[in-house]
């Protein structure tokens, strides 16, 4: 995407085992009267807000109740019904660490820093993605040609590993403790192997091998 400007604060929005990836899509309904709120001033604004995981019972201080790593995103569409809630669609921007909470506001609210994504050594991406592609290759293999094709295709949007492994994490990644653990994760070269032991165990439980 065009280079942007993100903000250092915005609004975050606490979801149980919910865990959204740069480049990834969260369909969201926004009915309680402090995200609406929060909506409403982020499309009055920039249009983000950030996405936290409860690690917990929410709680007054979100520090002791939220993992400090979140990701930052854009709202892409949204739709307010008749009756004042929203149908929207976030799309992940960037990995955030949620460096300080403040209590000014009527919803959760942040100061943020980005997470950034590293990959060494840098001659070593091309079979890195290649090895990333295989394991996913092999885990959709008995699916139909036709939901074949658009993995492929999504995977082929990818030009450096990192926007891979969260392309793949947020579509294949369905155990919460492990996309938040992945999320957190800043060398992509670690990611890699946890992800492809996922997609092999996997794989296997459904009786791919």
């Amino acid at each position: 995407m065009p280079t942007i400007h993100l903000p250092e604060r915005c609004g975050v929005m606490l979801l149980p085992d919910c865990t959204l990836f740069p480049h990834g899509g969260l369909p969201l309904h926004i009915f309680e009267p402090r995200y609406r709120r929060m909506l409403e001033e982020a499309l009055e604004g920039d249009c983000f807000f950030a996405v936290a995981r409860l690690t917990g019972e929410e709680c007054a201080d979100p520090a002791h109740c939220t993992a400090p790593v979140g990701t930052i995103g854009l709202v892409r569409a949204s739709h307010e019904q008749g009756d004042g809630t929203s149908q929207l669609l976030l799309h992940g921007v960037m990995r955030m660490r949620f460096t300080e909470w403040h209590h000014d506001r009527p919803y959760p609210s942040a100061s943020v820093e980005p997470v950034i994504s590293f990959f060494t050594p840098e001659e070593q991406s091309a079979a890195a993605m290649k090895t990333l592609r295989g394991a996913v290759e092999d885990a959709i293999r008995p699916l139909p040609d036709e939901v074949k094709a658009g993995v492929f295709a999504l995977l082929d949007r990818a030009d450096e590993p990192g926007l891979m492994t969260d392309i793949v994490c947020q579509q294949f990644i369905h155990e919460p403790d492990l996309r938040q653990h992945l999320l957190e994760m800043e060398s992509v070269g670690a990611r890699i192997p946890v992800i492809c032991e996922y997609l092999r165990l996997a794989s296997a439980a459904a009786g791919g091998d």
